[in-house]
């Protein structure tokens, strides 16, 4: 069933109505865009439906139906679709981790870290996670929410003076939720992320925000943004008086158990295995060095981390780690807020995705029927996909050195698999292949969980 225009938007939630839950659907919570004009004087008594905000954390949780993986859902051959993905070095490393239940069900390597020196690819190779970290933010915030440190309608401006929008009333309006949210109200998606890639520092681009056209006002309508989202460091230190990494690793990474998992530059480089971005020349794929430009902004993409990290991280998000992550919380973060229409277009979400959304950190989609809880990372060199199906307890994390996009087709594979659709070609590897389901040394792993066979250095 396709999207139904006349469904009914979620009305506004205000956060005083703790008894208030907002369903865990795919419903829309769209708001009608409004064009926001700055030289206006906005009466707010008289303004539209006050923007959708997150379900309060202490509410009461309906209890959920789970179902195991449908029939057919085979992790070797999905292990052997990720084998095969860098044979030939079609793409030179791979990582996949795959939790079900609480349990992992794989968390290996594939390929090699660099085709100039190759080490083969472990459960315990860094990667660099680029906009997966926007997940790792949406739930700092919610554990700062959690403790009362913050509030989802706490305004930008009270945790960071220098904040400016190019309207004063937008300016005191936008709040930590609209941040994690993509709801600023900016009229252009990714603004100044090319000063970011010319190598200016986050705080100067940060600045800029104060001359950026609005569309809307805060919390009114959706654009994709990632200088504005990385205010929420800056949040957090206010609220803290601990740095977004110093927080981060004291919250997540340390009481998860995520052992390798790091933010920024320094932290990748420091790690003692870690895969090389790669980009394409005409003789087959080259490593380069990891471009430091987004790494400045950490709460939009600064995380690094390993496939044992984010087995760790699906185990947590998928509600098994209730002492670190509340479920109230994990229902909070992974409700749909704002209608994102624009993710249904490309590639297999064309084909699967009926509804599309933004939550906190996290996409919410709804995958033929099922939710899902999606995002997607790329920078220079590396791309990642994580996918979180609560109504079969799975989590799904791919991670890649390079700028192919042919892994992305194994993501579709696993969720077709997981909730008993037919099986359809999103990758050219045959799923009944008997290379596939054969368990042949090529397939075998060692002691370290990677490839037991090391990848050809050659190109293509």
């Amino acid at each position: 069933m396709k999207d139904n225009p006349t469904r009914r938007p979620l009305r506004a939630l205000r956060l005083g109505l703790v008894g208030m839950l907002l369903p865990l659907t795919l419903s829309s919570t769209a708001q009608t865009p409004l064009r926001w004009n700055s030289t206006a004087t906005v009466d707010t008594t008289q303004h539209r439906e006050a923007p959708a905000q997150p379900m309060p954390y202490r509410v009461s949780l309906a209890q959920r139906q789970v179902l195991p993986p449908a029939q057919g859902f085979d992790v070797r051959a999905f292990e052997a679709m990720a084998q095969q993905l860098t044979v030939g070095q079609r793409v030179p490393g791979l990582s996949m981790t795959i939790v079900q239940n609480g349990r992992v069900l794989s968390a290996r390597g594939y390929g090699v870290t660099d085709v100039a020196a190759p080490q083969p690819v472990d459960s315990h190779t860094v990667f660099r996670l680029a906009s997966l970290s926007k997940a790792f933010a949406g739930t700092m915030t919610g554990l700062l929410v959690a403790d009362g440190s913050l509030r989802w309608d706490s305004k930008v401006s009270d945790y960071v003076p220098n904040f400016q929008l190019s309207d004063p009333l937008a300016t005191r309006r936008a709040t930590v939720a609209d941040l994690l949210s993509h709801r600023v109200g900016l009229r252009a998606y990714n603004a100044y992320d090319r000063d970011i890639e010319a190598n200016a520092e986050y705080y100067s681009v940060a600045q800029k925000l104060a001359y950026a056209p609005l569309e809307c006002a805060p919390g009114q309508c959706y654009a994709y943004q990632n200088v504005a989202f990385s205010l929420i460091g800056d949040v957090v230190f206010a609220a803290t008086g601990s740095f977004y990494d110093q927080a981060v690793d004291r919250r997540i990474f340390k009481p998860l158990g995520m052992n390798d998992a790091s933010i920024g530059l320094t932290g990748i480089q420091s790690s003692a295995r870690w895969a090389r971005p790669h980009v394409r020349s005409r003789n087959g794929w080259v490593s380069v060095s990891p471009k430091p430009t987004y790494y400045r902004l950490p709460p939009a993409a600064g995380v690094n981390a390993s496939a044992s990290d984010m087995a760790q991280w699906l185990i947590a998000q998928t509600g098994h780690r209730p002492d670190v992550l509340p479920a109230p919380l994990l229902a909070t973060l992974h409700s749909p807020i704002i209608a994102t229409p624009g993710e249904m277009r490309a590639g297999w979400r064309r084909e699967r995705i009926y509804s599309a959304s933004y939550g906190l950190g996290w996409r919410v989609f709804d995958y033929a029927g099922q939710q899902v809880v999606f995002h997607a990372g790329a920078v220079q060199g590396y791309r990642g996909l994580v996918a979180l199906v609560p109504g079969r307890d799975l989590g799904i994390a791919i991670l890649w050195n390079s700028s192919s996009s042919v892994p992305s087709g194994l993501l579709p594979t696993i969720l077709d698999r997981a909730i008993g659709l037919p099986a359809q070609q999103w990758l050219d590897v045959p799923y009944e292949s008997d290379l596939l389901m054969a368990d042949t040394p090529d397939t075998r792993t060692n002691d370290s969980g990677s490839s037991a066979t090391r990848a050809a250095a050659s190109p293509d």
